[in-house]
Formats: C-alpha cells, structure tokens, sequence
C-alpha cells in the first residue's frame, strides 16, 4: 500500500476518546511538533487506534505527516525495517514509532534509530503502547516529571556509586564510570537522545553492578507479554562483575527462556543499562515494559548499553530490561552518601 493509501487508512481509523489526551501529549508536550515539519509515523495493526490518536493530533497542527502501517510493508517478524519507512524518515524531523513488537525485531528498530541517530531527529519509542498506558502513563504531567527527573539527574552526575535494596531480596552495589553520560528521558524528547513514551527516567551503563536483583516487577521485550507481573514468582539474578552468575525462579520456563535471551551473543548477559524511573504518573507495574521501566525506583537491562549515547565501548545485538520494586536508593561518592528514595518513595526536593 502507498503511503498516501495508509496515511488515508489512519485518518479513518475510530478511537476510543479517552486517547485524546494521551495522543496530545505526546505530539505537543513530548515532541514539540511544529506545522512546518514533517513527521513519519510508523504503526501495525494491534496498534493502528492509538496511531490514529496521534494522527488527529498532527493534522490539528497542520504538519506534514506519512503514515505506515508495517503489515501492508513486509511480513511480521521483521527481518529488517522496510525501506519505505526509512527513506521517509530522511526527510523528517520527528518520527514516532507505536508498534507491537514481535520476537526477534530489534534488528530492525536498530536500523530504525540508527537513523535516528544520524539525523537527530526527535524520535518517540511507543513499543507495545496499549490502551491502559494512553490512560495512565501518557496523561502524566510530563513538565512535573521532567523537574524530578532533572533532580535525579544532577545527584546521580555527582556520585560514583549506587546502593540498592528492596524487601523482595534485591541488594546491588553499582560503580558508575565517570566517562560514561548519564541521559534523562523524562517524555520531553530532544535531538540529543530519543525517547520512549511514556517516558520517566535517568540511566546510564554502568561501570560494575555486583549482587542480587530480584525481578518482582516485570522482565522486557516479548518475555514480557508472555509472563506479566512477577510478585507471586520473582526471578533472582545473581551478578558478578557485571555478567549473570545464576539465576533462580520457581517459573522454570521463564527462567529457561530469561538465560536462553541473556546468552544470544558474548555481551548478552552484561549490564548495559542502569536506570531510575521517574514517571510518578505511574502508580503500579501493569505487565508492560513500556510503562513499567518508568515506574518510581530502579530497573536495568542486560546487552546492548547503547554506546552511541552513554559512550559505552561494548555492544550486543539484546537488550532486555528487568524491574523491581519498593526501593531503597543511596547514592554516594567521597564526600558521603545520601538516600534518594525510602520503599519506593522519593526523598528529593524538586
């Protein structure tokens, strides 16, 4: 189907109206779109109403925008991004992304934000947005979200380890490396760093993360789909030196299919990412990596640390989140250590 067929098809598309405020968040607070830009905005079909939220809200502002729905383009899984979307975003300087993924997809989302990347464009990364997300997290107030998680960003920038505990088990120790960046991606997105939406966090690659994390919250990618919220069947990771040593969980699936994700290459199962969710919009984990990494307290990932941002020297073709809950947060350096955030709750002024 051509571009002008699906841009047409999204402006057909009925929604539930409850999406509006989520939808215009997302193009006027998140983006910033103008009327003289041009906006690529990318769908499937088990999302195709929440892209069409989006798509009134473009056309209110009278920008120029190309629609694509990935089913009429190649067929799912992905081997790798169609090439009709990626010409479309030479020439755009906002690009939205609500889509289902599939398993064995982040190849071509790589292809996707490489562009990204290269063309700094403002990108919003609504992976396995659902209807309970543009209800909850994108109706935050993202200026609220933004002034705490800039807080956050100036402790963290100054200290040179973390300490975390939560009462499910998680005790973790992280030495973060002064010349990797920090980044916040609040849901107010830039040229500097792309983000997902809902946003609400800080992160790095950390240095070194040694301990235990103990996953009561939920695991990413599509493991989480298939497994949901983890309170009654947590996964324990044992960390050494920044790889999984062990992992325990009374789920033997999922702890097969979990170890089968962390060894998929040689840097699989190395901490690449370190984060503080920040989105306090969000008052419970609901079974989505999309919106539950953003909520208030700690998560990190294993693979891919995405260097071009953090200047980590690594890479890995993975990268798959995991959350906890109820934290306690220190953060330290020489001077001493302060304690960010009491069972979940954050103790900063902002």
């Amino acid at each position: 189907m051509t571009t002008a067929l699906a841009t047409t098809r999204l402006n057909a598309v009925a929604f539930p109206p409850s999406f509006q405020a989520g939808a215009r968040n997302a193009v006027t607070t998140c983006l910033r779109v103008q009327n003289e830009e041009k906006v690529t905005l990318i769908t499937d079909e088990k999302t195709i109403e929440v892209a069409a939220s989006i798509a009134v809200e473009l056309d209110r502002i009278g920008c120029l925008w190309n629609g694509y729905v990935l089913e009429e383009l190649a067929p799912r899984p992905l081997a790798d991004m169609p090439k009709a979307v990626l010409e479309d975003m030479e020439s755009s300087q906002v690009s939205i992304f609500a889509v289902e993924v599939q398993p064995n997809e982040l190849r071509s989302r790589m292809q996707m934000t490489d562009v990204v990347n290269r063309r700094h464009m403002r990108h919003a990364h609504m992976v396995n947005i659902t209807p309970e997300i543009m209800v909850q997290g994108m109706r935050a107030d993202f200026g609220e979200v933004d002034r705490l998680s800039q807080a956050v960003l100036d402790k963290v920038r100054a200290a040179t380890y973390v300490r975390a505990t939560t009462p499910a088990g998680t005790d973790i120790h992280v030495t973060l490396n002064p010349e990797y960046k920090w980044f916040k991606t609040s849901g107010i997105i830039s040229t500097e760093k792309w983000g997902n939406l809902p946003g609400g966090e800080c992160f790095t690659a950390p240095d070194e993360v040694n301990g235990v994390f103990v996953v009561d919250g939920v695991v990413g990618d599509f493991l989480c789909a298939r497994y949901g919220i983890l309170r009654k069947q947590p996964l324990s990771i044992a960390i050494e030196a920044n790889r999984i040593k062990r992992i325990s969980c009374s789920n033997k699936q999922l702890e097969k299919d979990f170890w089968a994700y962390t060894h998929t290459d040689a840097n699989s199962d190395r901490v690449g990412e370190f984060a503080i969710g920040t989105n306090i919009g969000v008052e419970r984990v609901i079974g989505n990596i999309l919106q539950d990494e953003k909520f208030p307290g700690i998560h990190i990932a294993f693979g891919d640390p995405y260097g071009a941002h953090t200047g980590a020297p690594w890479k890995s073709s993975t990268h798959i989140d995991v959350v906890g809950l109820g934290f306690n947060i220190w953060l330290g350096n020489a001077a001493g250590e302060e304690q960010i955030m009491s069972e979940g709750d954050f103790l900063l002024d902002y």
